[in-house]
């Protein structure tokens, strides 16, 4: 929404990420979605059918725009001519909001196509600060940054992702999108506690809550988008749809996608999940050890990657 506060957007419900495998459903039985978030880079310089259909679906449900490659966290310079694509595209479907990722994908002008992390200190929150100011001007709306998936934890870190989060919200009036499987993946891989985390989380300006599978690989887990949600995760998810009591929730399913109305009927697992108090403890894995593969966001980005993105363990 065009010059609306953090407070002031709306409360959707449940939603359906747009994959591009699931245009003709849409367009012949247009399903009872709440909303649809739609991934930017998909879209910016795409006309033709993938831009039409965009525009379709955006006049029958909210549509909410979800980029990988801002690189807010990078050293480079912001691109100019990527944000005012976004804001145009953000203009043109109506976007109820734009989100993208507390990270960078590049520098010097090389896109890695991933979402790497970054350092949590006084000087990387003033750095990414002025740029979210910088990008929150030229799209006229607030910004939504989301929780990355992470592997590693930098030595020069001195401040938790849920307080760097919260003072970069108090420093430039941005939102937050709590992806809560990035939540369990991040503190798996670091041993630590997903609920101390979730504890700590600024909630009060979280607008969009994301969730998505996993896969375990024992030592660590990969945040790969391609199977149901795990047990743990929907625990979390019923802990944190509390604490925002209702944020926007959207679940996010990009590897070996299945027909529509699979991932339709997972995201409408939530309403189970929105009552009662968490049982982490009590709920098995549903992770597999049989094969392992690349983080998103490349596996529905970048054709060629996407082909190849899952090999199995010798």
């Amino acid at each position: 929404m065009k010059g609306a506060t953090v407070e002031q957007l709306p409360k959707l419900g449940l939603g359906v990420g747009l994959r591009s495998s699931h245009f003709n459903h849409i367009t012949q039985h247009w399903p009872d979605v709440e909303w649809f978030e739609a991934i930017s880079e998909n879209f910016m310089d795409s006309g033709g059918r993938p831009g039409y259909v965009l525009k379709q679906i955006a006049e029958r449900y909210p549509v909410v725009l979800h980029g990988v490659s801002m690189s807010i966290g990078s050293s480079d310079p912001l691109n100019l001519t990527y944000l005012k694509k976004l804001k145009k595209l953000a203009d043109e479907v109506n976007a109820v909001w734009v989100s993208d990722h507390l990270c960078w994908t590049g520098t010097l002008g090389i896109n890695s196509h991933d979402l790497l992390p970054v350092p949590l200190n006084e000087d990387s929150l003033n750095y990414i600060a002025q740029r979210v100011v910088q990008v929150q001007e030229l799209l006229e709306r607030p910004l939504i940054l989301e929780n990355p998936s992470t592997y590693l934890r930098f030595n020069n870190s001195t401040m938790s992702e849920p307080d760097f989060l919260r003072a970069l919200t108090q420093q430039t009036g941005c939102g937050l999108l709590l992806d809560v499987n990035n939540v369990y993946v991040s503190c798996f891989n670091a041993g630590n506690s997903a609920l101390d985390y979730l504890s700590a989380f600024p909630f009060e300006r979280v607008v969009q809550l994301h969730l998505a599978g996993h896969q375990h690989c024992g030592t660590h887990i990969i945040d790969t988008h391609d199977k149901p949600v795990s047990a743990q995760v929907w625990e979390l998810f019923r802990y944190a749809w509390q604490q925002t009591q209702g944020a926007s929730t959207l679940l996010e399913w990009d590897g070996d996608v299945p027909e529509f109305e699979v991932v339709h009927n997972e995201i409408n697992k939530a309403k189970t999940f929105m009552q009662g108090e968490i049982k982490e403890s009590s709920l098995p894995d549903t992770g597999s050890l049989s094969k392992s593969a690349l983080s998103n966001p490349v596996d529905f980005l970048v054709e060629e990657i996407r082909t190849q993105s899952h090999y199995e363990v010798s």
